[in-house]
Order: structure tokens, then sequence, then C-alpha cells
């Protein structure tokens, strides 16, 4: 494949040369920022945030369910209106159980996790002074800010918040009057999310952009770390995939305010007929699962890169078939489109169809049974160091094996009938989507928190926070799949109305505590985070003994990245544990003719001038042993 490189480095390297001298403002340098660096800090600590306040509110909904009977003072306190005489109401439990999902989804998990490593990682690692567009970079960053804003101002409006579910699905959504949460709160939830996607859309322009035409001098697609392909993806798919959501949400609110009924027909509101005829509430369903697959994978691929970087680096072995890894992602990008209708198998759907979508959803799982068979593989034997990144990256791998393989069985339309809208379903994109994102998240974080602040995270912290988290995860979403085999349905406000669901209320009870345990050890997490950006330790240049180029880049942030020339790259980003070599890391940077003692026949494939001098290297060293 060809190289592109960076247009004209003399020029952007004058250009950055002047910036350097140039006084930035506090407005300029923290707030409205174009360096993309500043602007991935921008998305985490927001991200961290909206994290922060979903979980706040799964604990609210996790404490209805284990004491739905009980009333809490302090409930009414905390709620006001929404809790009268310290009881829940029913129609805020959806509401909080409806932006739960939607931040957790939307904001923490794909603009959090890909706003920041994207912003971070695409320029350093390809070799690039900025982003394509570091304007639009900056204005995706505020699209989101605003968007989250927006969210969490619905729960300052009079009837509340969203209701209808993370899914939205009509009627609830398309009818103003069908619950307080349909209302005010559902159309705040409608602006914010094409704000949102609008940033989306901004950001993930931008990265495919950067990644096409600013790689460095020899940085060619083979030579990219997997961080780089799994972002480069996943902004392809969010490229293709959040319009349409754009498209239904705007026939949503023609519904909503106009009158029109794409999805609504038959519908009879407090005994009166309405004059919707016509529409269907399964076209919308098709309309937000061509977006609602992909984004699963949009949320998990990123991940999945990090994953693939940091596990190769701290196993200190070249990752196991790298090719195999990228084929992988490019299979889970296209199959991604093609098998949304596996969330649909309840609609009525025409069996054959049904069957179409099962075999493409089983087909879609063995590039991800390649992608832990790689990971595993890397693992295997390696002299692995224990860091607290290396500890979430395996968690990342165990919750992915865990939570897919429950997918299987909801792959498979026989069973899903059965299955489907019961805690089954929550329990496995809890473990293979959610906690699996969330703790390559956290991985990221603890990896590149160095490059990112020029400190190091305390590591003991970070254990306890590890374990801590990886049980609580387990304890709150493995015994959900006994309560979905039990047909046990989810976003219930009470199960004590039903003699044959009591009998799992001290299992929720059960999962309640274990969720606390869990939110309790973000705490350790948020105290480390904070307190070392501050006060941690001082990190070295390349603390890792890394091979990607962001770590030949000076620990001070510099807007620009290098302060002199971009560094060309001559060898793939995995050079771990060389034989031959002195260190057991070889960085992108040095040229082959400098480690000629640990070179490889492969390492010059289409390189025949390097495979010259190899070759002649070999015969002068073989004849110096002969004269020995």
């Amino acid at each position: 494949m060809s190289t592109l490189s960076v247009q004209d480095h003399h020029g952007v390297h004058h250009d950055e040369h002047g910036h350097e001298h140039h006084h930035d403002t506090f407005l300029t340098k923290y707030i409205f920022s174009q360096d993309h660096k500043m602007i991935a800090k921008q998305f985490l600590i927001t991200g961290i945030i909206m994290a922060v306040f979903a979980m706040l509110l799964s604990i609210l909904f996790r404490i209805q369910l284990a004491y739905p009977d009980k009333a809490f003072p302090l409930m009414e306190t905390i709620l006001g209106r929404f809790a009268p005489e310290g009881r829940m109401d029913p129609n805020f439990y959806l509401s909080l159980v409806t932006i739960h999902g939607t931040i957790m989804v939307f904001f923490v998990l794909t603009a959090g996790l890909s706003g920041t490593f994207s912003n971070l990682l695409i320029p350093l690692q390809l070799g690039a002074r900025d982003m394509a567009s570091p304007f639009m970079n900056m204005l995706s960053y505020w699209l989101f800010f605003i968007a989250s804003l927006v969210m969490i101002g619905s729960f300052f409006i009079e009837k509340g918040p969203a209701g209808p579910g993370w899914t939205i699905y009509p009627p609830l959504s398309a009818l103003p009057k069908a619950m307080p949460g349909s209302d005010m709160g559902m159309t705040m939830w409608l602006i914010s999310m094409v704000l949102f996607v609008a940033s989306q859309l901004m950001g993930g322009i931008n990265y495919v952009s950067t990644v096409l035409n600013m790689r460095t001098k020899g940085m060619d697609l083979w030579k990219m770390p997997l961080t780089i392909w799994a972002f480069f993806l996943t902004a392809i798919l969010g490229v293709l995939a959040f319009p349409v959501l754009v498209a239904g949400v705007v026939l949503l609110i023609f519904d909503r305010s106009v009158g029109t009924s794409f999805y609504l027909s038959d519908i009879v509101l407090g005994g009166v007929p309405q004059p919707f005829e016509g529409g269907s509430p399964i076209l919308f369903q098709h309309l937000f699962w061509f977006l609602g697959h992909p984004e699963v994978y949009i949320v998990i691929m990123p991940a999945l890169g990090i994953s693939s970087e940091i596990i190769a680096t701290n196993s200190r072995k070249p990752i196991f078939g790298y090719h195999a890894m990228v084929y992988s992602l490019v299979g889970i990008t296209v199959l991604s489109f093609i098998v949304w209708g596996h969330h649909m198998f309840v609609t009525g759907m025409n069996p054959f169809l049904g069957g179409v979508f099962m075999i493409t959803t089983l087909i879609i799982a063995v590039p991800s049974a390649v992608k832990t068979f790689n990971y595993l593989a890397t693992l295997w034997r390696g002299n692995i160091r224990f860091t607290p990144a290396m500890m979430f990256a395996i968690g990342l791998v165990s919750f992915f094996i865990s939570g897919g393989l429950t997918g299987i069985y909801l792959g498979n339309a026989a069973l899903d009938i059965n299955l489907h809208d019961t805690y089954f379903v929550v329990a496995h994109f809890h473990l293979v989507m959610g906690s699996a994102a969330i703790f390559g998240m956290l991985a990221g974080v603890y990896h590149w928190f160095p490059k990112m602040f020029g400190r190091l995270m305390d590591e003991k912290l970070g254990y306890l926070h590890f374990w801590i988290t990886f049980i609580g995860a387990y304890l709150v979403f493995f015994p959900m799949h006994f309560m979905g085999l039990d047909g046990v349905p989810r976003r219930y406000y009470a199960f004590t109305e039903f003699e044959s669901f009591e009998r799992w209320l001290s299992v929720n009870t059960f999962i309640t505590w274990a969720a606390i345990m869990a939110a309790v050890a973000q705490v350790a997490f948020l105290f480390n985070f904070f307190y070392s950006i501050f006060f941690g330790k001082k990190t070295t240049q390349n603390p890792w003994n890394s091979n990607t180029l962001e770590w030949t880049t000076p620990i001070e942030r510099i807007h620009g990245n290098w302060p002199g020339e971009i560094p060309t790259v001559y060898r793939w980003p995995y050079d771990y544990s060389k034989p031959g070599h002195d260190e057991d890391f070889i960085p992108q940077t040095v040229p082959y003719s400098e480690t000629m003692s640990s070179n490889l026949p492969h390492d010059f494939e289409n390189n025949p001038v390097g495979m010259e001098e190899y070759n002649k290297w070999t015969n002068t060293q073989r004849s110096n042993e002969e004269v020995k």
C-alpha cells in the first residue's frame, strides 16, 4: 500500500514554531482550544462527569428494585416531587432507566471513549501535527458539551426527563400525552441527540480525513497500530450509521409536532380514538436499530483497539496475528450493518427474514472470536507486567468472552423470542458492551495518563479500583442471566405484585448492594485521577517502553506535538522481545539498518533494497564466523 505523508513538513514546522511563541490566553488554551490533546482531555473529563451522573441514576433505580415497598424520606429530599412521601414515582423510575441508558451508551461509551482516545492518539500515533480540521474538532466537543447540558437539563422541567426507554420506541415517544416522560422531556432528549449526532459526524469526518491524509513518512496502513485501525473503522461506522438515526428522529418530531403518522396508527388515548392511521412503529425500530447495532461496535471497537496496544506492550510480545486482527475489525465493520434485525425477532418478522438475520448474527461472532483468540495467544507465555492498565485490558477480554457467549443464545431466533425483554438481555449487553467497553476506557486512561498529564496515577489505588470493580460487575450482572431464564421482564418498577417473581426480590437486593459496592470503588478512581493530575509522580518520556510514536514527543504539551521535524517510521509497532536485540522493544522510528542483529527476512517484504543490505550483512557475519 502506498504511503501518504504530511505535505510540506518544514512549512508545518515553522507555522507551529511560531505558535509556540504566541501567548495563549486561558480561553484559547483550556476552553476553546484547537489542540487535539486538550480536546481529548475535555472529552474525557466531560465523559467522566456524565458517567458519574448515570451511575447515580442506576443506584437510585436499583434501590427501588431492591426495596419496592419501602419509603425513604431521603429519597424525597433528593428527588422532590418525583418521590412523594419517600416512594419513587413509577413514571420517574422509567425516566431514570431511560436517561441512564442514553448517557452510558452515547455520552460515555461513544463520545467519552472515542472522543478522548481518537483525539489523543490519531495524530500522535500517525505522526501528524494535529487533526485535519482543528476548528471542526473543537466544534465537535462543544456540540457534545451542549448536548450533555440539554440531556441533564431535562431533569429540571415540570414533568421530568424522557421516559420511553433509551430506544425511544413509539407510540410512547411519539405521543406527548402518553405519559409524563413523553412530554417536554422527550423533546429535550430529541434535541440533545441531534446535537450529539452532529458532534459525532464532525468528529468522525475529522478522524477519517486525518488517518487517510496526514500520516508521517513511512507510516503506511500496515504500520499503523491496531488502535488507529479501530478508531478509523469506528469513525466510518459512525459517519454511515448516525444519519439514519437523525432521519428517524426527524420523522418522530413530525409525528409529535405536525400531526403526521409515520409511526402511529389506530391509537386510543384516554378512551378517545386519535386521528392517526397508516403508520407503523416497526418502521422506527428498523431505523433505530440500523444505527443501534453498529452503535454496539462503535462502542466496543475502540476499546478493543486500546486493549490490543496495552496487551502487546505489557506482554512484551508482538501482537499475535496482526493482519488477522485488522481483517476481523474490517469484517465486524461490514457485517454490523446487516444484523440489526436480531433486535426485532418478536415484531412478527417473516421467519425467512429472521433466519437471514440469525445467520448474519452468528457469522459476526467469528471475527469477534478471532480477536479473543489473538488476545489469549498474545498473553500466552508473555513476560506480563500487571500494570493497572493491563489488568483492565485483561478484564475486558474476560467480559468480552463471558458476555459474547450469551450473545450466541440471543442471536438464535427461537431462543430470543423467549428471552427477549427479560433480564437475560440486560445481563448480556451490560457484560459484552457496557462492562467491556468501560474496562477498555479505564485501561486507556491508566495507560495514556502520563501522555495526557505528564504524571503517573497511583498503582495501588489502581489495583484496588480494578478488583472491586471487576468483582462487582460480575456480582451485578451474572445473576441477571438466571432471572432472565425464569422470564423476569426488564424495566418493571416492582416485582412484588407478581407472586412468581417475588422469589427474585432477595437477588435484586443482592445485586443492588453489589452495584453500590462497585460504585464506591469509583471514588478511588476519581480521587486517583484528579489528585494525580496535580500531585502524581512525574513521568519519563516513555514510561512503558512502548514502540509507538506518541512516546517520542516531549513530556510538556506542545501544540504541534514535535518541536522539530516529525519522525519517520520504518517498522510496524509491535517489535517487542525480538531475538538479537539488546532491549525488549524497538521503537517504530529506529531504522532496520541499526538493528541488523535482530532483523528477519520478512522484515523486508516489498523492500528489495533493504533485503539486499540484509543479505550482505548476513553473508559478512557468516564469513566472519568461518574465519574464526
